[in-house]
């Protein structure tokens, strides 16, 4: 049960920069790499207001908008400068590593041990004595199913549908006299808001910042946006948001099983290399699959 526990709480957390990135990578089909960088822009950021006094939901909100910040920054540097979207993301991502230490003080790490979090204060601190143990895992949980609905419900309004869009047909969008560079760096900004957000309540729980903690942040999250889809891409019902959440919980799960089965460390970044391969070719696998499929109905 503690390990079910643990990878449900790590899943929710990294599942909101999973949205995020199924902002960029499914829906503007933006292969954005700043993600390493806004990740630990999002726990720097909370750990300073945190030592500072600042409340802990408020150091999640500051979090989102530097991360939504360092987003824009990408967006700009793609549509405005002309910048392909791979070097403008390494870009930005590059410059994250000095700005994140700034922000730090010039330290690699930056704990704020018994200080007030969103898991020890406020809600967390009156739930019940029987389920305060769950307060990790109810919180997460909660964060990233208000992260979903929230998504969702943007993405059913004008400006949603016109940001789906542009990943699709820039063209379209243009006829409609709405400029594509605009939502490109829209989206851009959510996608990275999102994984800042995720950034910062990670570092809640473990009450602490890295600025190496970005390190392979995108691998994982594009591993699970494509484990999601490709496992629950026939079942109808359910939201890209929702697959990119349950894809973090079993990517997570794959990388905890492999721990327990006596994998040293020095491997996990390999296995996450490994997990992202095979995810990708299964998805090319199934796409090959379903075109054959039309191809042999049509003929």
């Amino acid at each position: 049960m503690g390990l079910i526990k643990n990878v449900l709480e790590e899943g929710f957390i990294y599942g909101i920069m999973a949205m995020g990135v199924t902002v960029s990578y499914s829906i503007l089909k933006f292969p954005d790499l700043s993600v390493d960088g806004t990740f630990p822009l999002g726990a720097c950021i909370t750990a300073v207001l945190i030592l500072a006094g600042v409340n802990p939901w408020l150091a999640c909100a500051a979090a989102f908008l530097c991360g939504a910040a360092a987003g824009c920054v990408t967006g700009l540097l793609h549509v405005k400068l002309r910048i392909t979207d791979l070097l403008s993301g390494i870009l930005v991502m590059t410059a994250m590593w000095s700005v994140n230490l700034v922000i730090t003080g010039g330290s690699a790490v930056k704990p704020f041990y018994n200080m007030p979090t969103i898991f020890n204060s406020g809600i967390a601190s009156m739930l019940p004595k029987g389920i305060y143990t769950y307060r990790i895992l109810i919180i997460a949980f909660v964060a990233a199913l208000v992260v979903k609905l929230l998504l969702d419900r943007y993405l059913r309004t004008k400006s949603g549908l016109i940001l789906q869009a542009t990943g699709d047909n820039t063209r379209f969008v243009t006829s409609l006299a709405i400029n594509p560079g605009r939502m490109k760096i829209l989206g851009l900004a959510i996608g990275n808001g999102l994984t800042a957000l995720s950034g910062s309540i990670l570092a809640q729980q473990g009450e602490y910042a890295n600025i190496s903690s970005g390190t392979g942040m995108v691998v994982m999250g594009l591993a699970s946006v494509i484990i999601g889809t490709s496992l629950l891409k026939r079942v109808s019902f359910l939201k890209l948001t929702t697959m990119a959440v349950l894809g973090s919980i079993a990517y997570k799960a794959c990388l905890v099983a492999a721990m327990k089965l006596g994998l040293p460390t020095n491997y996990l970044k390999l296995l996450m290399a490994v997990l992202l391969t095979v995810a990708l070719v299964s998805n090319g696998v199934l796409k090959r699959g379903k075109e054959a499929q039309l191809d042999e109905s049509i003929g």
